[in-house]
């Protein structure tokens, strides 16, 4: 372990150095030299006086708010003499894992190609270019014939493997004696219990006024609004991330909510950044990938079939075709227990200097990754916009979702946090829902997969990502997938099947969600 002075030192280090190479360093640059023609900038106090001027106009708190998406995007630094993989993953045994599981998808891919005679890659001809052009606000009016197109994983293929994950140093013949779980999940990770969580989540205590409960004892929920939506209001106007985290965690009004995520995430959608997106979207233009059918497929399969999203299919065509094609989206891998995968060059298999990453965003997409954008075409309706806000969103917490890793807000450790807080707080229910055949995660686990999108009503799914950027953490996920089958335990208890149990809990949309998390963090007896 470091010491905290080495610590920050490095934390310092590296954040400097990402930051030299933004467009903020040449932003702060530019501006402290338009300061020294003011007259109030005295040669003799130099560096205080242009400290000042930053200060006085605004730029200290852009770099504030720099400095704080550092902090929350990037893990605390490991020890100097750490090889580099644990910083994405400190267990050999996961990074194996996510190995195996990367192949896994590549053979899948690769065989598609194969079979279907497609390449990875291949340059449209111009015609093509122009129409795809001409149509590009539209795309969801295009039909292409997808019918031998397949997604290359679903979330129950993904369950498979996770289920069989072990701890080779546990592995003795024996079951492993490290805790009494009788889940799906057979790694020994650590997870909060309910006084831990109820900690952490304390802004959502029963006495704490809530966007997204109707009705409170302490405070009338129209006084509380109201209030609400004014403080909301003033951290706009200071323009401070850190102040808007902390705000989030009791909701967000529907109003202020696209401003207050865009300020927690450091999203300003300058030129810059909408010139970065038409560069993306000309990529689009010139290039077809075999991935861009993957997504055309998977919009068609889930958004386009949803009540709430299918209005927003051209969005997601754009925002996803985009995605695919943004290389600075592989930076997130230094930190991700995956890896990139690699193609190369017709002619050149295994020689290094030909390989390139594919999709060049290194990302693969699988069956339902479109509802990830989805709730947020609600939000943005400026496309540059949406696309800055999702490709942070993934960034920091969604690639978590389809990662084998041990970090607390990786899909592992929401899976045995999931399975620990219904055996360890309804018991009966859990054992009952074992003994017939019904493991609770495996009706859960697609929730958790896709953060919910696709399963609770729109309004209540916002009111939940709230709080996942308020508290910088997909913890809630599993908590509010303990909380469901809690909700549900009467109905439960009398299933005798899978499929009945699935029955029970196939429709979410009328869910509360603050409610439910309310109740069972605060409301269960520890």
């Amino acid at each position: 372990m470091l010491d905290q002075d080495s610590g920050l030192s490095l934390t310092i280090a590296r954040i400097v150095q990402r930051l030299k190479g933004s467009s903020l360093h040449s932003q702060l640059e530019r501006q402290a030299r338009v300061s020294l023609h003011k007259p109030e900038i005295k040669l003799e106090s130099l560096k205080e006086d242009i400290k000042d001027f930053l200060k006085t106009s605004g730029w200290e708190k852009k770099l504030q708010n720099a400095v704080y998406s550092e902090l929350s995007v990037f893990p605390s630094p490991c020890h100097p003499a750490a090889p580099p993989e644990h910083m994405k993953e400190p267990l050999a045994y996961m990074r194996k894992a996510q190995g195996s599981w990367e192949k896994r998808i590549l053979k899948s891919l690769n065989s598609m190609c194969t079979e279907l005679s497609i390449p990875l890659a291949q340059k449209r001809p111009l015609s093509e270019q122009k129409e795809l052009l001409n149509k590009w606000n539209e795309m969801g009016t295009d039909e292409p014939d997808l019918s031998l197109f397949r997604p290359v994983y679903a979330p129950k293929d993904f369950l498979e493997v996770l289920m069989n994950l072990r701890n080779p140093n546990y592995e003795n013949g024996e079951q492993p004696t490290f805790r009494n779980h009788l889940g799906l999940i057979q790694v020994p990770l650590k997870v909060k219990d309910i006084p831990e969580l109820k900690e952490d989540f304390s802004e959502l205590g029963l006495n704490i006024g809530q966007l997204g409960i109707d009705d409170s004892a302490q405070v009338p929920p129209e006084f509380f609004e109201n209030e609400h939506v004014r403080v909301g209001q003033k951290v706009l106007a200071e323009q401070d991330s850190a102040a808007a985290q902390q705000y989030v965690r009791q909701g967000c009004p529907t109003a202020l909510r696209a401003d207050l995520w865009a300020l927690i995430l450091n999203i300003s959608n300058q030129p810059e950044d909408i010139l970065y997106y038409e560069q993306l979207k000309s990529n689009v233009i010139q290039h077809d990938l075999l991935v861009d059918s993957l997504i055309y497929k998977d919009v068609k399969l889930t958004a386009s079939n949803d009540d709430y999203y299918f209005v927003f299919e051209d969005y997601l065509y754009q925002v996803l075709l985009c995605f695919s094609r943004d290389t600075s989206v592989l930076e997130h891998f230094a930190y991700s227990s995956a890896t990139p995968p690699k193609s190369y060059i017709q002619g050149k298999l295994g020689m290094e200097e030909y390989a390139v990453f594919y999709p060049p965003n290194g990302v693969i997409p699988f069956h339902g990754f479109s509802m990830y954008v989805a709730p947020l075409c609600f939000l943005y309706h400026e496309p540059s916009k949406l696309y800055q806000i999702f490709r942070e969103m993934y960034v920091r917490f969604f690639f978590r979702l389809h990662s084998i890793s041990s970090h607390p807000s990786g899909i592992v450790s929401l899976c045995l946090l999931f399975e620990t807080l219904l055996q360890t707080h309804l018991p009966q229910l859990f054992y009952h829902l074992r003994e017939i055949g019904a493991q609770p995660l495996r009706i859960s686990f697609k929730w958790m997969v896709r953060a919910f999108s696709g399963y609770l009503a729109t309004d209540q799914l916002l009111l939940l990502w709230d709080r996942i950027l308020g508290y910088n953490s997909l913890e809630i996920l599993a908590v509010l997938a303990a909380a469901v089958f809690a909700f549900r335990a009467v109905n439960l208890m009398e299933v005798t099947s899978l499929a009945a149990a699935e029955a029970v809990l196939a429709d979410l949309s009328t869910l509360k969600v603050m409610p439910l998390l309310q109740i069972f963090l605060f409301a269960t007896v520890t």
